[in-house]
């Protein structure tokens, strides 16, 4: 037998019984082996290992302990990879960026290949050996963006996106994203969708608004100065141009107070079809509904206890406690009355609106220095 050459599991059973044979026949075993062309050491080991078996089960226990090698590396490696991904890997491996750094820290960290390193983290490797590119104004976007997060601390990507849009910036969403979540800017939670509005009956029973000055809704939102003493706003709006037609502020606001915010919206933006109002004692007085019925309007009534029945008055009224009122410490009425009032003109001229395709419910027709000084710090 050659040194070096492989024996199969069917010849080493059919040498050993060639052995047993001659042994039988009363040769020595040192003879024996020299004619089968092995070593005494190799007869015993083979015996050890082969003794008692025939030749298709031989080969049936060596394949058995390959596969049975191939499954101990195989959890060895799966082992590691769990191991490695414990160590290096922190959350959820989304994006190609974060994982082209775990790649890089476990190369260095556990000395493995590149292309062991991207089939643990499932990774393509073209896709590991890109270099992305930089666009030129890079920097210079990235301290608008952070400007605008910082000067409107509630707005999300898409909002700073129209914002950026507006003052002539040629980027879209997707860009604004990257670099938003890139540094680690915060996107306000969604609130959960509302229901569509129906009566037991299956009949729909909102107003729709088809036009300027078809519905106006009004309703009253609560908040406090620093010395705790209540204050009282009165906010109307459109709800067609979803714009505010008005914010009156005072400690207390009764039927008379309504009348002459009305008053003085009409005065201003026309005569309204349909006022939509809930059933607060304000909005059911009598000289109010007088009033009303001789100006000309009518007086749409939410069901009792069915606030969702208003539903653009009360979605406005969410965005002006979470962009003012939650932001604000009002040490007066008179800080409260003009510091509101800025956030009504913000709101009506420059915050993009979602449902308006992003613009603002009523725009400027020049460029506002209020919007541009972030822009211009920016810059900078």
């Amino acid at each position: 037998m050659r040194r070096g050459q492989k024996t199969s599991a069917e010849q080493v059973v059919l040498k050993l019984r060639q052995i047993e044979v001659q042994t039988a026949q009363g040769k020595s075993l040192a003879l024996a082996c020299k004619e089968a062309e092995i070593s005494e050491q190799s007869y015993y080991r083979w015996r050890r290992e082969y003794g008692g078996l025939q030749g298709d089960q031989a080969r049936k226990m060596k394949d058995l302990e390959r596969e049975n090698a191939r499954l101990r590396r195989l959890v060895a490696d799966l082992s590691l990879e769990k191991q490695v991904l414990a160590d290096v890997a922190f959350g959820k491996l989304v994006a190609p960026e974060r994982r082209r750094q775990v790649v890089a820290g476990i190369r260095e960290r556990y000395g493995l290949s590149e292309r062991h390193a991207c089939r643990i983290v499932g990774q393509h490797r073209g896709t590991q050996r890109y270099v992305p590119t930089v666009p030129a104004d890079e920097d210079v976007l990235t301290r608008a963006i952070i400007a605008l997060a910082s000067e409107y601390g509630r707005y999300g990507y898409r909002r700073v996106t129209a914002l950026l849009q507006a003052d002539g910036w040629q980027v879209g969403k997707d860009r604004i994203q990257r670099i938003w979540r890139r540094e680690g800017l915060k996107v306000p939670q969604r609130h959960k969708p509302r229901s569509r509005l129906w009566l037991h009956d299956g009949s729909c029973v909102r107003l729709r608004p088809l036009h300027r000055n078809h519905v106006w809704s009004f309703d009253f939102v609560q908040a406090q100065t620093h010395d705790g003493r209540s204050l009282r706003i009165l906010t109307l709006i459109d709800e067609h141009s979803r714009a505010c037609l008005a914010l009156k502020v005072a400690r207390r606001i009764n039927s008379l107070g309504v009348i002459e915010a009305l008053a003085d919206a009409m005065c201003t933006h026309g005569i309204p079809e349909h006022i939509r109002c809930d059933n607060g004692p304000e909005m059911i007085a009598k000289e109010l509904r007088k009033w009303v019925a001789k100006t000309g309007p009518q007086i749409q009534y939410i069901a009792p206890g069915s606030p969702w029945e208003n539903g653009y008055c009360e979605s406005f009224n969410g965005k002006l406690r979470d962009e003012c009122l939650r932001q604000e410490i009002f040490y007066s009425l008179r800080e409260a009355q003009i510091v509101i009032g800025l956030w009504q003109n913000t709101y009506n001229r420059l915050r993009p609106h979602s449902s308006l395709g992003y613009r603002p419910p009523a725009p400027v027709s020049f460029p506002d220095l209020a919007f541009r000084l972030p822009m211009a710090a920016a810059m900078q």
